[in-house]
């Protein structure tokens, strides 16, 4: 059995990133998402997730976007001067091989960001990191601690098992963005093959296959295809990020903008719910592989031909 989770990252990031995801989940083929605690729009966000029941909420960790949820004088090591996140992905490494990030101070932020996303009703499925950065050493170990503290019975391990075929042998084979971004994953990727052990060592849950690292910022319906087309056996995740791109969206500093709303429009097509049948894919929510995964009978629903049913009015 092919079983798809598809999930879809930074829930509050905008209100208008939120509504996109929204209508992939209805609309759509995306079963879960991953809510940030310290977004522009959480209680937005919040609210449309009680709305949608069988939208699994897991929670995106942020060491480097947006304000901490603790106070920024707490976490002095992780704040600029005006108390906000900024750390990219490269400086959190360095930073902590080199003692200057606290590693006391990232886990009083990242168990705040977990506390606010339970005390506001949600149960959560799953953990991820924004940029990836979960599978950092030293954060890595954070992560999985908490996990187990908080009950949250899986997390993200973004290892992408990519053919070198889809390696370009220089620049002049593929645009440049394209080269980036499968380096960008054969580099998340190293490290996540290391957080599997310890995931496994720890008795949590993770997606066997993993999809969308090296698509990122180009996925549109003809690559959305050829991931489908190639599905494994198993449970696999793929992470997407739709939503609708506003002025506010600009000014959080992301780099996907108008490729969110690409995004929203693949994930909602009726090619893509057709293949999703004609593939055989049963679409799980990060819910439905808890379950299954603990031997529960109520394991994931074949939510390809209810989404297929439903969204052909949005044609």
């Amino acid at each position: 059995m092919k079983r798809l989770i598809v999930n879809a990252d930074d829930f509050a990031l905008t209100r208008l990133v939120s509504q996109g995801i929204l209508d992939a989940h209805y609309y759509g083929i995306v079963t879960s998402t991953s809510l940030m605690a310290n977004g522009g729009a959480f209680e937005e966000a919040i609210a449309m997730a009680m709305r949608a029941p069988q939208l699994s909420v897991g929670v995106h960790l942020a060491l480097t976007h947006g304000i901490p949820v603790s106070p920024a004088s707490g976490v002095p090591t992780l704040v600029d001067t005006h108390g906000r996140l900024y750390l990219t992905a490269r400086q959190l490494l360095n930073g902590i091989v080199t003692h200057g990030i606290s590693l006391r101070e990232i886990e009083l932020e990242l168990r705040a960001q977990i506390s606010k996303v339970l005390r506001a009703g949600i149960i959560v499925t799953h953990l991820d990191g924004h940029k990836h950065m979960q599978v950092l050493p030293g954060i890595s170990e954070i992560v999985i601690r908490l996990a187990q503290e908080f009950g949250v019975p899986s997390v993200r391990c973004p290892m992408e098992e990519l053919p070198l075929a889809w390696l370009p042998r220089s620049l002049r084979d593929a645009q440049a963005v394209v080269f980036r971004q499968r380096l960008a994953g054969r580099a998340v990727s190293w490290f996540a093959r290391r957080f599997r052990l310890k995931l496994v060592q720890a008795g949590l849950n993770y997606p066997t296959h993993f999809y969308g690292l090296s698509q990122t910022g180009l996925l549109n319906v003809e690559r959305l295809e050829e991931i489908l087309r190639g599905l494994p056996e198993g449970t696999s995740e793929l992470m997407c990020h739709p939503g609708y791109a506003d002025p506010l969206l600009a000014k959080t500093g992301t780099r996907l903008l108008a490729q969110r709303e690409i995004e929203s429009r693949a994930l909602m097509s009726r090619r893509t719910r057709e293949l999703v049948i004609s593939e055989g894919i049963q679409l799980v929510s990060y819910s439905d592989f808890a379950r299954a995964i603990h031997g529960s009978q109520e394991t994931g629903h074949d939510l390809g031909v209810r989404t297929a049913t439903c969204c052909d009015r949005r044609d």
